[in-house]
């Protein structure tokens, strides 16, 4: 029989994190949760590590305004330069 993979939400994740950073115990409150503790560890380290940008789910990093901007701007640069070696293959061509 194969156990169906639970999902758990964001506000569930900062609650469970956050009774442990007021001193409870990992393991108690894991147990407490119904949930295992070193998933409970994992989302400790990664709340610690990004507070807000924490959990945000599927894998799809939460970016601040600057970050992505500097995404939306690398993106348009690489545009730009692929349009560049166009113009400079066809330039060569008709040469």
């Amino acid at each position: 029989m194969k156990q169906e993979k639970r999902h758990f939400d964001r506000a569930f994740k900062v609650m469970a994190v956050e009774l442990c950073l007021l001193g409870k115990p990992t393991n108690q409150v894991a147990e407490e949760l119904d949930i295992r503790a070193d998933l409970l560890s994992r989302w400790k380290r990664e709340y610690k590590q990004k507070r807000e940008g924490s959990f945000s789910g599927y894998g799809k990093p939460s970016l601040t305004p600057e970050q992505a901007e500097v995404a939306k701007l690398k993106k348009q640069l690489r545009e730009v330069e692929i349009e560049r070696d166009i113009l400079k293959k066809a330039a060569a061509v008709a040469r």
